[in-house]
């Protein structure tokens, strides 16, 4: 049977987050595997009320573990390694990055007692990592984190170029610069790019990409003009927009706070890994709550609008005997990610009542994206000259521009969503299975599926209130039996004003008594009718339908 090279995304394709793609060679069902990056992505109050951290389902992968080769993690990102301290367990096998990633991969699997070894550090090209049928490079690439890597992957069938998240950046401030001539070489050695995986995100965005040096001036001249106490936030991992930030206070003569855990450790990593080499010195809270305001630079987690990071803390009020004042100045040096507009402005809007100025990023002055427009897409396309386009790290309609794109300019292309396994081997890809793909829902610390029902019961709960009713069957006496209930998140009075719950108990007792000794017998048949009539009375009398819980507790005779 001929031998095939497949992919084979889990998660990352049709959404943005929770990466998960997998490469494979030799004969069908029997391809030795390779996993690209093991993601998450986070919850909300609307679909997933209480998750903490969403991953892609890896069942087909788990199946399959004797058969996998190792895991490569291209960048640091959440999205790209978050999902390594809950899953590695289930597969096992080696994780390869470079040094600033394998050091937050160790951190990952340190955390949940996981042996940190199993991380192996990789050297950017030409070293290589050879495991089966395939020969790995880490290219460097520039993106909104150090070290962040592009993946050539060489098979029998040909090479792959997996580009991770990218942009074409010449001045990164920290971190590897694009390098056209280094890519030029690759795109010309042996048979060319087979494949192109390519990052699909800022797909719509029609203008060239800019660098992250070209902020400098900008936030420089922002915080100059600053009175008071001045606060920045963005991603803890934009090390980069740390650095200019942090600089731009010295400059300012002001001395520099990191808030926030999740800060601390990405700069701490940067420092014990070289990748940030000259970060200014940082005090903490308390001195900076011993200074004069106008000598301080706070930089503090919660960009995105996180309830419990520095930065919502501190629109509440207070945060490790810090607080903010009319007058003092907030800056969002970060993207909204879509989906998290509503908990930023909540922290806009509440630090606007304590009479903070509040700057964002929409003018372009404050930010840069880490990912590539279209024309740099294109440019990368004209560049590496593929035999095909895959579009990964994008919703749906991403991947769709994206191919159109690619067609456009005479390229072959093919969407493949999570759970679409592709041939790759001919000139042509061919979907040749479709696998059953989903998310685990990390809730508390126990996993669950996001099928299993816990999340869609919070909503219905949420939505429409609960109603607990205990029923007692007293069969040693033969006495009628009696109902109770308990209601939660609903209005506790009918439309004429009388108590809700009694309401319900006496609908309820009407048909206790009329109901007849079989149908009392059978708690299958009880908890069926219960359930419809606390139903039909609450939307009666307040217009909702409850999530209804019933209790049937029988006294036997003896």
């Amino acid at each position: 049977m001929a031998e095939r090279l497949i992919y084979l995304p889990l998660g990352g394709a049709g959404e943005i987050g929770m990466n998960a793609y997998v490469y494979g060679y030799g004969a069908p069902g029997k391809e030795r595997l390779i996993l690209v990056d093991l993601g998450v992505s986070f919850g909300d109050m609307e679909t997933s009320p209480g998750i903490d951290l969403i991953m892609p389902d890896i069942t087909w992968l788990e199946q399959n573990r004797d058969r996998l080769e190792g895991i490569f993690i291209t960048h640091g990102h959440e999205d790209h390694l978050g999902a390594l301290g809950q899953l590695w367990p289930r597969l096992g096998v080696p994780i390869h990055a470079r040094q600033f990633t394998g050091a937050l991969c160790r951190l990952k699997l340190e955390e949940q007692g996981l042996p940190a070894d199993v991380v192996k550090i990789t050297g950017p090209r030409p070293e290589v990592t050879q495991l089966g049928p395939f020969t790995v490079q880490f290219v460097p690439i520039s993106h909104s984190i150090p070290e962040s890597a592009a993946l050539i992957i060489d098979t029998p069938a040909g090479r792959i170029v997996h580009t991770g998240d990218f942009k074409l950046d010449g001045t990164p401030v920290v971190g590897d610069p694009f390098d056209p001539i280094l890519w030029h070489d690759i795109a010309g050695e042996g048979r060319g790019i087979k494949v192109l995986t390519c990052d699909s995100t800022n797909i719509f965005s029609t203008h060239p990409g800019r660098s992250e040096a070209l902020l400098a001036n900008s936030i420089l001249e922002w915080v100059m003009a600053q009175k008071n106490m001045v606060v920045a936030t963005t991603f803890a991992s934009n090390i980069a927009r740390l650095k200019t930030l942090a600089d731009a206070a010295v400059a300012a003569d002001r001395k520099v706070c990191l808030l926030g855990r999740a800060m601390r450790r990405m700069v701490g990593v940067g420092l014990e890994t070289g990748v940030l080499p000259d970060f200014p010195d940082t005090i903490g809270p308390d001195e900076a709550a011993g200074m004069p305001r106008n000598k301080v630079m706070l930089l503090a987690t919660g960009s995105q609008g996180e309830r419990r990071a520095a930065s919502a803390q501190l629109a509440r009020g207070r945060y490790l005997g810090l607080a903010l004042k009319e007058g003092d100045s907030f800056l969002f040096s970060s993207k909204t990610i879509p989906g998290n507009e509503r908990g930023v402005i909540r922290i806009m809007n509440a630090l606007s009542e304590l009479g903070v100025d509040v700057y964002d990023a929409d003018d372009g002055l404050y930010h840069v994206s880490g990912h590539a427009n279209r024309p740099d897409i294109e440019a990368l396309h004209d560049l590496l000259k593929p035999g095909i386009v895959i579009p990964m790290h994008g919703e749906h309609r991403h991947l769709r521009e994206h191919v159109m794109l690619a067609r456009d300019k005479g390229m072959t292309a093919e969407i493949a969503t999570n759970g679409t396994m592709l041939d790759l081997t001919g000139e042509a890809p061919k979907v040749v299975d479709q696998v059953e793909t989903g998310r685990l829902y990390l809730d508390g610390n126990v996993l669950i599926g996001s099928m299993d029902g816990i999340a869609r019961d919070r909503i219905r709960m949420a939505l429409n209130g609960h109603a607990l009713v205990s029923v007692i069957v007293d069969e040693e006496d033969n006495a009628l039996p009696d109902a109770w209930v308990e209601l939660m998140g609903l209005a506790g009075r009918t439309r004429g004003g009388d108590d809700l719950a009694r309401h319900i108990e006496g609908e309820l007792a009407e048909f206790l008594e009329s109901a007849d000794d079989r149908t009392v017998r059978d708690d299958a048949k009880m908890d069926e009718a219960i359930r419809r009539i606390a139903r039909q009375v609450t939307m009666e009398e307040i217009g909702k339908k409850p999530e209804v819980t019933v209790i049937i507790s029988r006294l036997m005779a003896d």
